[in-house]
């Protein structure tokens, strides 16, 4: 990734948390313990005027790694 791309992903990243302070909590109290092969992650996502739409993954071993790599990201844009 090169300066200017992370840069605008700090960004971002930076005005989605001003924007859903309460969201970033949220991910950080999941993300205080470890999450496990099996564990479920659901999302739903409700659009003005729609019903809700629910999908839901049960996480592997390669999304856990990826959830780590992620993490690590995360840490160092601190």
């Amino acid at each position: 990734m090169n300066p200017a791309s992370i840069l605008k992903f700090l960004s971002a990243k930076k005005q989605f948390e001003d924007n859903h302070p309460k969201f970033e909590a949220f991910v950080r109290t999941v993300l205080s313990r470890p999450l496990e092969e099996g564990t479920v992650l659901e999302v739903t996502v409700t659009r003005p005027g729609e019903k809700p739409m629910t999908g839901n993954i049960k996480l592997l071993q390669s999304d856990l790694e990826l959830l780590a790599e992620l993490k690590e990201l995360s840490e160092h844009s601190r």
